[in-house]
């Protein structure tokens, strides 16, 4: 149930109102604003802010800043007077009722509305986008067609040179061969003596070459053996550069587990055998709660956590003892763990879940985070939804968060 803001303020003119309303530690991105003509909405969980305006205003040009702690809306009024109230009175539950749903619709309908402007606006746009590109392509196929016109201009020119330096090409070789059929004949008889010799040469040279010791070829090669060594990994994945980061934190982490573990079991080992044994200390623990011997019961806990941190009991235990010595970010932080290791919730763990929320909203109180401790309390009432305790727990914090009431709930 929203929690209805009433500590807000306001102040008008003949033209214009200006309402004040404080955020109670919301953030700014969290607030949604709901206005129209005769309705304002403010909602930022768990506070609910509602208007309705005594006249009309224009909420065209209504403005809204969000930020330091306050919501400073400013609504110009359709008749330039001064308002006897800022709300309507007397209003029943039925007119807030229609009041209220006729502000909704017309909100649906301005979005609505906005929603088919921008649909619009988009397809115009791409409709033009379509047109532009179409343009482009066709001014790209022109130029490419006439680069080709051009192109083949140019070679058809190109190869009209070319054939008709052939064919001049061809009437000086015709007259050259006819001169130099003439000197063959005289040229037939030297040319034949001339390849006799060439012959003789050739066979002289290969026999050389076959006559050649085996001593003039060259050595074979030595034998030997590579040496090829691999970069020890303690993963047996092949190393990634990616990962190198990655992995050195992992090692890093293991480390100082190890370190961690090695340093405790060196103070353990001095330590009798039954005081090793997490149970043990578990009931030691709770025998000295139930004398009032907190300090002591937190050590004995200390000790069974240090050997086993898997316990959801030995957190909450030991959160009531540092709250009972006044440690209560200690208590937060260790009634935070007890509820993460009763994580999934399920029935066996209700009881243990609904004990460690009220510890921790208790603590919650004590430093004065109220809204924090509420939360916890009615995560409780969940479990416990007919404890009256709890209940009234419940409704004192929400009168101290509107600034009704200072009491607050006890252990």
């Amino acid at each position: 149930m929203p929690l209805l803001v009433k500590d807000y303020s306001w102040t008008q003119t003949e033209t214009t109102v200006h309402i004040y309303v404080p955020l109670k530690g919301a953030r700014a991105g969290k607030v949604d604003i709901v206005c129209t003509d005769e309705y304002l909405k403010m909602n930022y969980p768990p506070f609910l802010f509602e208007v309705f305006f005594f006249e009309s205003v224009d909420n065209d040009k209504s403005t809204s800043k969000v930020g330091n702690g306050v919501a400073v809306i400013s609504l110009p009024k359709r008749s330039p007077k001064m308002w006897e109230h800022l709300m309507i009175t007397p209003c029943d539950k039925e007119m807030k009722k229609q009041i209220r749903e006729s502000a909704l619709q017309k909100q649906c309908d301005n979005l609505n509305s906005q929603s088919a402007a921008k649909a619009e606006k988009w397809r115009a746009e791409e409709k033009h986008l379509v047109e532009v590109m179409i343009s482009c392509g066709k001014k790209v196929k022109d130029r490419i067609r006439n680069l080709k016109m051009a192109e083949q201009e140019k070679t058809i020119t190109e190869l009209e040179a070319l054939r008709l330096s052939s064919k001049q090409t061809e009437e000086q070789e015709d007259s050259a061969t006819t001169c130099n059929a003439q000197n063959d004949t005289k040229t037939q008889t030297k040319t034949t003596i001339n390849g006799n010799d060439q012959h003789q040469q050739r066979e002289s040279a290969a026999v050389a070459r076959c006559k050649k010791t085996p001593s003039q070829l060259p050595a074979l090669r030595c034998t030997g053996n590579i040496q090829v060594k691999f970069t020890t990994r303690v993963f047996q994945t092949p190393l990634r550069e990616s990962k190198v980061q990655e992995e050195e934190e992992w090692l890093r982490k293991q480390a100082e587990a190890r370190r961690i573990i090695s340093a405790d079991a060196e103070d353990l080992k001095e330590l009798p055998e039954e005081h090793r044994n997490h149970e043990w200390l578990k009931d030691k623990g709770d025998a000295f709660v139930e004398t009032g011997d907190y300090l002591s019961a937190l050590n004995a806990y200390s000790l069974a956590i240090r050997l086993n941190r898997k316990i959801p009991a030995l957190f909450s235990n030991r959160a009531v003892c540092h709250l009972k010595l006044g440690n209560l970010q200690n208590a937060v932080d260790d009634s935070s763990q007890a509820i993460v290791l009763l994580t999934p919730p399920v029935a066996a763990n209700s009881e243990a879940r609904a004990r460690t929320h009220i510890h921790r909203g208790v603590a919650y109180c004590e430093l004065q985070l109220y809204i924090e401790a509420l939360q916890d309390f009615e995560a409780a009432l969940t479990i416990r939804p007919d404890n009256e305790g709890l209940q009234k727990d419940a409704q004192t914090l929400r009168n101290v968060i509107q600034g009704q009431a200072i009491s607050m709930p006890e252990n």
